[in-house]
């Protein structure tokens, strides 16, 4: 497999942009190597600039839930474009959209658009915290909600990834006011909220934590943390930007019965656009400017060729695509399982639902901290062994799979296949 076209991107990118990359989950740091530049996307492949295929169990982290250049979101966003990029004004295919996020979430009565999650996770903060006159907010260790300053202490993902705290650049005073708990621990919960209840604001949570590798709520945990945010007075956060659309239409909500205040929805909901959402009660929502006096702003927020594309690809999510998920992803689980058991690994493959994982630990993680002490060398073995046969992971083992509903049969035995070798090739590193 030759990667010379991407090695020399690379080197020329790394001239120009931060780390040859915008967005450091993508530098392949933590598993070695050099980034493949992708030429273009077909179905459930991406392609190279050095002409090399892969199956893709990325998805752009998250949005593609039918693969590449789905034809009714394409021709969705090319007629939109035809009308005009962007206006500064508003349009019809806004109202659309809300309207669809709204159908599909019941938690949701109004809904802002922006342009990232990493916004919509930030202004959800900001309306908590305007809307309940409290400054505190409760968070968990490991669960990534965009790099604000408030909410990037002890975040996963990327900042897991390169091994970074917190981040310079973020004042203490920015995160004082930022109480981290571990996930899955109930006493932690309990003892902040008896500490700091008076003064906060909201529990944040991705209700299936998915930015530390794939860590699900232990049974009746989220009904827990709706319990003690109604206990304190305080708002209770789902950050669906990972689950919004992907576990179900209505999410991580629909999935385990328990409503959040606010919701913030990204990824699946652009269609693969820039765009996110975040959404609430109507009374709480009409704190937001101009009704409100919590100010949330954005020159291209709703903008017309995104809306058309997210709008396009939920009026596609059916009970039948989440089906074909659910088995696609069962059927990558059930193949990596038999891998590691053939060739003697010790790994936890992980799903829930749609999505899925795997940690090369001694058992299933409930916390950030068994992630981060999971062997990620043999992760990257793992990896580079997949890539090599033409199977595309994400670059870090805090991520998780995602797949698409353009993998047929053929495709995911392909991957079964590959992992039987990927797995050996772990056993003898």
């Amino acid at each position: 497999m030759s990667t010379a076209g991407s090695e020399e991107l690379y080197d020329r990118a790394r001239t120009v942009i931060p780390g040859g990359v915008n967005s450091p989950a993508r530098a392949f740091k933590s598993v070695g190597g050099v980034p493949r530049f992708i030429a273009r996307g077909e179905g459930g492949e991406l392609i190279d600039v050095d002409g090399n295929r892969y199956l893709d169990l990325v998805n752009s982290w998250g949005p593609l839930v039918f693969g590449h250049v789905r034809k009714e979101v394409r021709d969705a966003a090319v007629a939109a474009l035809d009308r005009g990029s962007s206006f500064g004004a508003p349009t019809l295919g806004e109202i659309e959209l809300a309207e669809a996020i709204i159908d599909a979430v019941p938690s949701i009565e109004k809904v802002r658009l922006v342009n990232s999650g990493t916004e919509a996770g930030m202004s959800a903060v900001r309306l908590a915290r305007g809307a309940t006159g409290r400054s505190k907010l409760l968070k968990f260790v490991g669960h990534y909600h965009g790099h604000s300053d408030a909410l990037l202490v002890a975040a996963g993902s990327g900042v897991a990834t390169l091994g970074i705290p917190g981040s310079p650049g973020v004042t203490a005073g920015a995160a004082a006011d930022t109480i981290l708990v571990p996930w899955n621990d109930r006493a932690a919960v309990e003892a902040a909220v008896d500490e700091h209840g008076d003064d906060l604001a909201a529990i944040l949570c991705e209700p299936v934590a998915a930015n530390m590798n794939l860590v699900s709520p232990v049974d009746g945990f989220l009904a827990f943390l709706r319990q003690q945010a109604d206990r304190c007075g305080g708002l209770l956060v789902f950050d669906e930007v990972m689950t919004g659309f992907r576990l179900a239409r209505g999410g991580a909500q629909e999935l385990h019965g328990v409503t959040a205040d606010i919701t913030v929805l990204g990824k699946i909901v652009g269609g693969g656009f820039p765009l996110a959402a975040f959404g609430g009660r109507g009374e709480l929502m009409d704190h937001l400017a101009p009704d409100g006096p919590v100010y949330q702003a954005g020159t291209l927020s709703g903008n017309p060729v995104a809306v058309a594309a997210g709008a396009a690809q939920l009026a596609l999510l059916t009970d039948e695509v989440y089906a074909h998920l659910e088995t696609a992803a069962r059927s990558v689980v059930d193949g990596f399982t038999a891998a590691f058991q053939a060739a003697g690994v010790t790994a936890q493959v992980l799903r829930h639902g749609t999505l899925a994982g795997v940690v090369f630990a001694d058992r299933a993680p409930e916390r950030y901290e068994d992630v981060a002490a999971a062997d990620h060398d043999a992760y990257a073995r793992f990896f580079h062994a997949m890539l090599d046969a033409g199977i595309y992971l994400a670059p870090s083992g805090y991520e998780v799979i995602f797949t698409s509903t353009a993998l047929d049969d053929r495709a995911l035995d392909r991957i079964s296949v590959a992992a039987q070798d990927a797995a050996r090739a772990v056993r003898d590193a």
